[in-house]
């Protein structure tokens, strides 16, 4: 193969989003009118892949001094590709790229790759082509993920809380107050974590605007004040909880118990998997065992979200 790497700018959106959407393993969140809300707080070097002149496959992707990551302002990244790509292809886009790397004083690549779950199509050629470039492991971190044809078993606890939501007049609905939201987002992570949601209610209310099926808010409602709430990143295959939060209130009657049991119930038949998201800090090198017991108590397990390092000598 005969690979042209170029790098992306406006006059790629188009192409872009075009090749994203039908791709086997592209989501929502790599549209660009999803990677650009926040374009100033990153310097993106996202890349493009063509051979003789067509499209292969894209890269989202942020310089960091010498440093790219896939991508600094996403969860995840790593290679977007259709269904044509091949084994032997990714390896020919991995060795341009390191060339790549290294005409530009690249030094390092900090690789998160998409979760199988999120494939709509198997695409994992780019985890071999890591391996043969002897890229390592740079940190695993465990998502808790219902797979929900074949759930777990959800505990005597968790089911006797939404219960109890019920008992007390709880209500789930549908939300577009992203200010009240945020407000107990903020609250609650402040409190527990000493830290803050990384979206504000200006982002949300944005990004709900240019992706409102994408993206959904649910609150837990009691005597109509909202005293949970979740916020729904939704793709092709999961239904993925970008936020939770509870007051203490919630946290006494159950009302984050019965909204998570509601929308799992919801999306249980249009969906493949329910991932909660990762209960680690430090680079994955703690778990929170409170948080992923939790999640565990609604039947999820564990999938990785795995990132890798690239070094160029």
């Amino acid at each position: 193969m005969s690979i042209t790497i170029k790098q992306y700018t406006s006059e790629s959106r188009d192409i872009w989003n075009g090749f994203n959407k039908n791709s086997k393993n592209g989501i929502f969140m790599f549209d660009r009118n999803f990677m650009e809300y926040h374009s100033d707080r990153f310097m993106d070097n996202s890349l493009l892949f063509f051979n003789d002149g067509k499209l292969i496959a894209l890269l989202p992707a942020s310089l960091h001094g010498k440093e790219l990551r896939s991508h600094g302002g996403l969860t995840y990244g790593g290679f977007i590709v259709n269904s044509e790509m091949k084994q032997h292809y990714m390896l020919d886009c991995f060795s341009y790229m390191k060339e790549y790397m290294k005409e530009n004083n690249i030094s390092n690549f900090i690789y998160t790759s998409i979760p199988h779950i999120y494939h709509k199509q198997p695409a994992e050629e780019d985890l071999y082509a890591l391996y043969a470039s002897n890229a390592g492991i740079y940190k695993i971190e465990p998502s808790t993920t219902i797979f929900l044809s074949n759930p777990g078993k959800i505990q005597k606890g968790r089911k006797a809380q939404a219960n109890r939501a019920k008992r007390e007049g709880v209500v789930i609905e549908p939300s577009d107050d992203f200010d009240t939201f945020i407000k107990l987002e903020n609250t609650v992570l402040s409190e527990r974590h000493g830290t803050k949601a990384v979206h504000n209610a200006t982002e949300l209310n944005l990004l709900n605007l240019r992706f409102p099926e994408n993206i959904k808010l649910f609150g837990s409602f009691y005597k109509g004040e909202m005293i949970a709430a979740a916020l729904l990143f939704i793709y092709e295959t999961v239904v993925h909880t970008q936020y939770l939060a509870a007051n203490e209130k919630a946290r006494e009657i159950g009302g984050l118990d019965l909204l998570i049991r509601t929308i799992i119930e919801k999306y249980s038949s249009s969906k493949e998997y329910f991932d909660f998201g990762i209960s680690t800090e430090d680079n994955g090198q703690y778990l929170n065992k409170g948080l992923i017991a939790q999640k565990e108590g609604f039947g999820g397990r564990t999938v990785c979200y795995v990132t890798w390092r690239l070094s160029i000598d």
